[in-house]
Order: C-alpha cells, then structure tokens, then sequence
C-alpha cells in the first residue's frame, strides 16, 4: 500500500515537475521569438530607410535630370530665337539699305526729271514762238497768192478738188471699159475651162459650229444633285468628260459646253444616265461615263461602217473609218458634216461616170475630203492640211490626197478628180436647205447688208434679197451718172468683202438708168 502510494506521489511528482519544465520552456522560446520579432523589424525598418533614402536620391536625381534637359532645351529656344531675330534683324538692315538707295534714285530721277521738264518748257516756248513765226509767214504767203491769183485759198481748194475728180472719173471709167473688154474677147476661151470645172465657185469655212448641248431634267431639284456637296459631283463629271456643265435659270435644264462634239455627246449620254438613274456621286459619275465612252465608240464605228456601205467603198483603214463615224457629230453652218461627205462622194461619182473617169476614185476623195475636220481640233493646221497628212500615213491614192488638200484652193490641182470634190462640195453646200443659220444672226446679216450699202453717197434705198445672196441699190439719178454707178457697184462689193462674213458669194445690183453688176467673191 505504502509501495503504490509513493508510486502515487512519485507520478504527481514528476507530472508536476513536468508541468513545470514545459512552462519554463515556453516561455523561454516565446521570449526567443520576441526578441528575433524586434530584431526582424528593426532589421525591415533599417532596410525600408534604405530604401527611401536610396529612393529620395532616385527622385532627387530623376528631378535634376529633367530640370537640366528642359534647361537645355529652353537654352536651345532661346538660341533659335535669337538666331532668327539676328536674320530678321538683317534682312531689315538690309532692306533698310536697299530703301535709302531707292530714294536715293528717285530723288536723282526726280532731280533729272524736273531738269528735262525744264528744258521741254523751254523747247516748248521755242517752238510755240516758231509757230507763230510761222503761221504769219504761211498768212503772208497766202495773202501774196490770193493776190497774185485773183481768188481766195477755199476757191482754189474747190477748183482744185473738181479736176481730180473729173480726172478720176475718166481714169476709172478708161480702166473699167477696158477690163470688160478683155473679157469679152478672152470669155470663148475661158467659157470651156468653166464648163470643165463643172461652173463651181468657192464656198468659204465656216466656223459658227454648235457648241452647246441642253439636257432636260425632271425638275429643278436635280440641278442640286448634279452639282453635289461644295460642287464635287461637277467637278467629277467635267473632269472626267472634259465638257463644262452650265447650271443656270434655264427650267428644268442643264447645259453642256466643249468645242469637242464626240466629249459633248459622250457628256449628254452620262448625264442623261445619270439623272435616270438617281445614284449621282463621283464614283458612279466615273462608271458611266466609262460606259457612255464605249458606246460612243461602237457608235462612232457603225456610222463609219455604214456610210462605207451605203457608198460601195472598201478597203479603207478602221483608224479611217473611225474618223469618218465622228464626222456624224460634227456640224458646218447646220450641216451634218458626214452626210454632207457622203452627198460629196455621190455627186462626185455621178459626174465622174459622165466625164468616163473612175466613180470608184472619185467617191473615195468625195468621202475623205473633209476628214481633217474630225481632228482639226487636236492638230495645228487647216482641215485640208490635216486631212492631207493624215491620208499620206494609210498610202492613199495620190489623186485622192491632193483632192483632199485642194478642195478649198490651198494648193493647186493635179487631177479632175481634185476639180469634181470641188465642184460636188460647193453644190453640196450651196443647195437650198443644205446649211442653215440661226434666225438672230440671219436677220442681222441682211440689215448689215443693207446699212453698208445705204452708207454711201447717193444712194437712194438698198433692198437685200436671195436670202441675203443680192443687194439691189437704187441710186438718184441726179447725184450719180452711169459711170458713178458702175464704180459705186464695186465700192460697195470691196466693202462687203472687206466688213461681212457670209456663205458662197453676195450679188451687188446698182440700177439707175441703166444697172452695173458687180460680184463679191
């Protein structure tokens, strides 16, 4: 019993000891952590001033840094600065200089001038007082022959007036009568010469072409689209045609400007497109016109094509046919200058068979005599000379070249091939309802026509008749003898010539007693 009580005592013992020891340890260990925590946060505290201070420096160098580099570029701007103020600073120097020098030469020009204008008003006093010198001379002078001739300076003026009037008259008068003369004696002759030349006269180019073409619009809004946002719409469309567009207060219409008549009438297809279909901006603008191009082509070709056909000619180059289709949208006074081509060649043909010469020949140079025209616009030179280069580079017949170039008198004719294209192209321009003008202009022809002739002296009335292709000019018989309206009829002529344009040639008619007729060729 004793043994397990001691035994009892003994484990309380020792668990009391153990208790004991375990406490001591861990307090022990917790005072060793403590401590090692306070060492490791003087240690995190030591390194975190390190690092701010390392960090301060950073910011501190960081700062010096940038404060030097923005020094250095205000320096290198403040440097700049004065350099240009030193350039400024010369050229104002300079041009200070240049201004002192200026002056310094107006004022000695002006010193000169005042010196010149000096000695012109004394010249000018010198030769007012010479005048006067002179005019009582020339009075005294006067006064002597008035004497001497027994009449005053206005009576011989008139005396003197009347004889070389009276010797004129006879001289023109002497000089009329033998020209008339002479044609009479040499007309037999010359009568076959006219005959051969099929009795043609030379018809004048005529420039006045149709410039402008109207497209009409389903209303006044679409002048807005077709102009679009600040004008770029019209802007794209005449650059990529070529032709001016007019918007103005024409209703419901838009015209179309360009010498070119193929870009005008490439510009009025677009457009037309265009407006038809509603969608215009600069890229469909392009599209279209693209498509209207090839038409133009493929039409341009048919129409060469065709007028090939209807005339029975062959074996002409395409660049030739082509030029010919384009000659279908080119006009002289009205006249289409194709069709007028193919009437040229027809008529050619016809009298070429008569005379026994080659129609085939003579239809090619009808058909080509006017090809200049569809390029006269792109090369310098008339159509003749244009038509005529353009035919020696495809080999044409030398007949057919030199009808081509002479067809308008430029150069001389080596063949009656040359003398039928004249002949035919002058009848195919002159006949009734060939070529038209507009009714503004023909008006105001006539009423030129007839303003000219009453200018003169003596004349009565004028009446133009022949659709402006004769003047009748009644005269006063008192004022004018027969020999006055015989000159009087040139005058006029030569006046017409020199002051009118006008198509073929204009017939002056001058009737008193008996009529003197004179042409304006």
């Amino acid at each position: 019993m004793a043994d397990y009580l001691i035994i009892i005592i003994a484990v309380v013992a020792a668990a009391v000891i153990s208790a004991t020891l375990t406490h001591f340890l861990n307090t022990r260990s917790s005072f060793g952590k403590l401590r090692r925590a306070e060492e490791e946060a003087r240690r995190l505290v030591g390194d975190a001033k390190k690092e701010a201070e390392i960090n301060k420096k950073e910011a501190i160098l960081e700062a010096k840094d940038e404060w030097y580099k923005q020094k250095v570029g205000f320096e290198r701007e403040l440097q700049a600065k004065k350099s240009e103020f030193n350039k400024l600073e010369k050229r104002l120097v300079e041009k200070e200089i240049n201004l002192d020098r200026k002056v310094d030469i107006l004022n000695k020009k002006e010193s000169n001038y005042q010196s010149r204008e000096k000695n012109l008003q004394h010249r000018e006093r010198g030769i007012t007082t010479r005048e006067k010198e002179l005019e009582k001379l020339i009075t005294d002078q006067n006064r002597q022959l008035e004497r001497i001739a027994g009449m005053s300076a206005e009576e011989a003026k008139k005396v003197l007036m009347e004889n070389l009037i009276g010797e004129a008259k006879i001289a023109a008068a002497a000089t009329i009568k033998e020209i008339k003369d002479q044609a009479e004696a040499t007309a037999e002759k010359e009568a076959k010469e006219i005959i051969v030349s099929a009795i043609y006269r030379c018809a004048a180019d005529h420039t006045v072409e149709s410039t402008v073409s109207v497209v009409s619009l389903p209303s006044d809004e679409m002048k807005g689209r077709i102009i679009g946002r600040e004008g770029r719409n019209i802007r794209s469309f005449e650059t990529s045609t070529g032709i001016d567009v007019i918007v103005d207060d024409t209703p419901e219409a838009v015209l179309l400007s360009g010498y070119d008549p193929v870009r005008r009438e490439i510009a009025r297809m677009a457009l037309e497109k265009l407006v038809v279909d509603g969608r215009i901006h600069p890229t469909r603008i392009e599209e279209v016109v693209e498509k209207a191009q090839k038409e133009m082509e493929m039409m341009v070709r048919e129409a060469g094509e065709q007028a090939c056909f209807e005339l029975g000619i062959h074996g002409l180059h395409a660049d030739i046919v082509n030029l010919m289709g384009q000659l279908n949208y080119r006009t002289s006074y009205g006249q289409n200058v194709l069709q007028h081509s193919k009437e040229v060649a027809m008529l050619c043909g016809l009298m070429a068979a008569e005379l026994g010469l080659d129609d085939d020949t003579a239809k090619r140079a009808g058909f080509l005599h006017d090809i200049g025209k569809a390029i006269d616009r792109e090369t310098e030179g008339t159509h003749t000379q244009i038509g005529m280069e353009f035919l020696k580079k495809y080999n044409e017949h030398e007949y057919i070249i030199n009808a081509v170039g002479s067809h308008h008198g430029d150069i001389p004719q080596e063949s009656a091939y040359a003398v039928l294209v004249q002949a035919a192209d002058a009848i195919s321009g002159s006949r009734p309802g060939a070529r038209r003008e507009p009714l503004e202009g023909y008006i105001k022809r006539l009423e030129k026509l007839e303003e000219l002739a009453d200018s003169f002296k003596g004349v009565s009335k004028a009446y133009a008749i022949q659709a402006g292709r004769e003047i009748r000019v009644i005269v006063e018989h008192k004022e004018l003898d027969d020999l006055g309206a015989s000159i009087l009829a040139g005058d006029i002529a030569k006046r017409i010539e020199g002051e009118m344009e006008y198509p073929g040639q204009i017939k002056v008619t001058v009737i008193r007693e008996t009529r003197a007729i004179e042409y304006a060729r």
